[in-house]
């Protein structure tokens, strides 16, 4: 299998991002990650290689330009600004609609932190191009109302000591209407650094890919 370095536009900018595709794949992943982090994040990378070796391809991009986290010095700065990072994932789907080794491909989005909270709201686009979310750690609260537009089938992961995280996502559940889960890993917090812990959070998002992102294959087979 080949990763290669890809660039996305989005407005009037170019996102890199990298983009691996197991021969005989049945679905992509793309991966928005959390603030202060970026494609090369070790956890989403670790995850990434998980669903890899399970046949999916995944594409782990960078959501803000290196000028853009350069000059990012503000707390509520783009890193912040879920609009933006959403609006950007939504470019990078579609990107992916116009790559043939994956344009016939289900797609399906796995955020971290705020990179979730992204996904969330990326997930919201009325051309439902997204068969199903993961979040991990995420922050679902900075989407707002719009949680109850998300239909595709979510996963919300949280840490077990991840106290003030859990209860966020406990009432983001609630307003989901779609197909829906809350798993919490015992013993770890935030960043899952705890041993076995990251590996629990690809488990369980490789099983809800396999569950969701398979069926839609499925259903577009025998359509």
């Amino acid at each position: 299998m080949r990763e290669s370095v890809v660039h996305i536009p989005s407005d009037r900018i170019m996102l890199e991002g990298n983009f691996a595709v197991p021969e005989g794949s049945r679905a992509t992943v793309l991966f928005a990650h959390g603030s202060g982090s970026s494609r090369h994040s070790p956890r989403n990378r670790f995850v990434a290689g998980v669903l890899q070796n399970a046949g999916f391809a995944t594409l782990l991009m960078d959501l803000l330009t290196a000028q853009e986290e350069a000059l990012d010095e503000q707390p509520a700065a783009a890193r912040f600004d879920i609009d933006l990072l959403a609006r950007r994932l939504v470019a990078a789907t579609w990107w992916l609609q116009g790559q043939s080794q994956a344009a016939k491909l289900p797609i399906g989005y796995f955020g971290a932190s705020t990179g979730a909270a992204a996904a969330l709201l990326a997930a919201t686009d009325d051309a439902g191009l997204v068969s199903a979310v993961v979040s991990r750690g995420g922050r679902p609260d900075l989407v707002g109302d719009a949680l109850h537009k998300v239909i595709a089938p979510t996963l919300l992961i949280i840490g077990g000591n991840d106290t003030q995280v859990i209860e966020l996502n406990r009432k983001a559940l609630n307003l989901i209407p779609a197909q829906k889960r809350l798993e919490i890993v015992p013993g770890a917090s935030h960043l899952f650094e705890e041993p076995g812990a990251l590996e629990s959070v690809a488990e369980f998002a490789k099983n809800w890919f396999d569950t969701y992102l398979s069926r839609t294959a499925e259903s577009r087979e025998a359509a």
